[in-house]
């Protein structure tokens, strides 16, 4: 390639590159924020090439090979393409500010949560009060039987009362002695139902260095996501994003997926140092690459 060639290539900045393909695609930066859960601020500050506005260069690749990929690009290929123009992950900035810095794109779902855990304080007050209402009914209904039957008693002789008593004696013990065995049945039923359910085998078969097929007969999958070293790992099912974090050395994350989930697409920034599981079986990435997608199907 002469250098004329070169010079033309490099005018076209990978900010440049990948605002281009957005509006290709239609999208604002409003839905590309939706798509891949980056704030706004960061997706602007990548095309304009101002990288040193993001969390710390570590975030510089993971966040560039999202965008493009979310807009129909080869992510790799342009982090290959671009790698002189992009900050080095091991960087003094990466090891020390990875572990300080928090994506601030959690925000909104922490804001999220927080609305939804102040209402599950008052789920219990309710089951509560309800609880109180139908014992207080209850009280209610018996005493008012009661008075009634012990009217009855005074009314009619001492061997009729006997009698009755040791009918209705007989009757509760058959109903209770039913109800008991039928409770007992339907613990059983519902026991081997849920471990048919739960424990159902899982198969992984590789496709490709990032692809795999997982056969389970589980109603819930889950991934369980480990990493020796620093990473930074997104989870997406079937297109909408379940969970993100900048994983701490040694740690471990578990995810169970909706019960619809036909595909789960693992984006790891630090995929040298990350084990991926599917129900507790090992899924071999083989990864020589730091930045990279693994896509898992159902």
């Amino acid at each position: 390639m002469s250098k004329q060639e070169n010079g033309n290539k490099e005018e076209v900045t990978i900010g440049r590159k990948l605002a281009n393909a957005r509006i290709k695609k239609g999208y604002s930066i409003d839905d590309l924020q939706k798509m891949t859960k980056i704030q706004k601020k960061y997706l602007i500050a990548i095309e304009g090439n101002h990288f040193d506005q993001l969390p710390g260069d570590f975030y510089v690749r993971a966040f560039v090979k999202q965008y493009a990929d979310s807009v129909g690009l080869d992510g790799r290929e342009l982090l290959n393409d671009y790698d002189a123009k992009l900050p080095n992950t091991k960087s003094d900035d990466y090891v020390n500010k990875v572990s300080e810095d928090k994506l601030e794109t959690r925000t909104a779902q922490n804001k999220s949560n927080d609305r939804f855990t102040a209402i599950k304080k008052y789920i219990p007050i309710a089951s509560i009060v309800i609880v109180v209402v139908l014992i207080i009914v209850i009280i209610w209904v018996a005493a008012a039987k009661s008075s009634h039957n012990s009217s009855q008693v005074h009314i009619s002789s001492n061997s009729s009362v006997s009698v009755s008593s040791s009918k209705e004696s007989s009757a509760s013990q058959s109903s209770s002695s039913s109800k008991s065995k039928a409770k007992a049945k339907n613990k059983r039923t519902n026991k081997s139902k849920k471990n048919s359910n739960d424990n159902g085998e899982t198969k992984v078969t590789k496709e490709n260095d990032t692809t795999f097929k997982v056969a389970s007969s589980s109603k819930h999958n889950q991934l369980e996501i480990s990493s020796g070293e620093r990473n930074w790992v997104s989870v997406m099912a079937n297109g909408s994003s379940v969970w993100q974090s900048a994983q701490q050395a040694g740690s471990s994350h578990t995810i169970k997926l909706p019960s619809d989930t036909k595909t789960a697409t693992i984006n790891l920034g630090n995929a040298l140092k990350a084990n991926i599981k599917v129900n507790g079986k090992k899924v071999d990435i083989n990864s020589n690459n730091q930045v990279q997608q693994v896509t898992i199907k159902f």
